[in-house]
């Protein structure tokens, strides 16, 4: 056995591989929504994904308060990418079927947020995940279960070069 080394090697791998794979920088380049947003993502492992997200002044539906939408798309956003991560070796896109959000806490202008998704259940079509938006003080604003669709990525337009297996 070569211990903890080899496992950490192993993940640092897949992480890379799996944040280089040409359906994620496809998703990158095409996600004009995100980018408006201000949101930034790295894979942690297949289904464990990370999001960025500083909560600016036009993220604000009140003079204090970052509207739910913002928070929502965030989750989202963090559960899509984590079911893409667990479907481009395959070949395969997502989209989300169904998303429940509770909100815990307001994000307010200039919070730091984190959204962390964890992958429960892949089928062969259908993968559930869940995802937490935390602040900087590390306070739990949001969290969301979702269910999602994995289908051939050409169904999604992803048929260019950039986007091949």
């Amino acid at each position: 056995s070569c211990g903890d080394s080899c496992r950490c090697t192993n993940s640092e791998s897949l992480m890379n591989e799996l944040n280089q794979h040409p359906l994620i920088q496809a998703y990158i380049q095409q996600n004009s929504f995100g980018e408006t947003l201000g949101m930034d993502f790295t894979i942690l492992e297949e289904g464990n994904v990370q999001y960025q997200l500083t909560i600016q002044q036009k993220h604000l539906a009140t003079p204090k308060a970052a509207h739910g939408g913002v928070i929502s798309a965030l989750l989202d956003a963090t559960v899509g990418v984590g079911a893409l991560s667990a479907v481009c070796v395959d070949g395969k896109v997502v989209s989300t079927v169904e998303m429940k959000v509770t909100f815990f806490a307001p994000a307010v202008l200039n919070d730091q947020l984190t959204a962390t998704s964890s992958l429960i259940k892949k089928g062969n079509r259908l993968l559930f995940l869940e995802a937490d938006v935390i602040n900087q003080n590390n306070e739990l604003i949001a969290k969301a279960s979702a269910t999602l669709n994995a289908y051939p990525k050409e169904k999604a337009g992803y048929i260019s070069a950039e986007a091949e297996n």
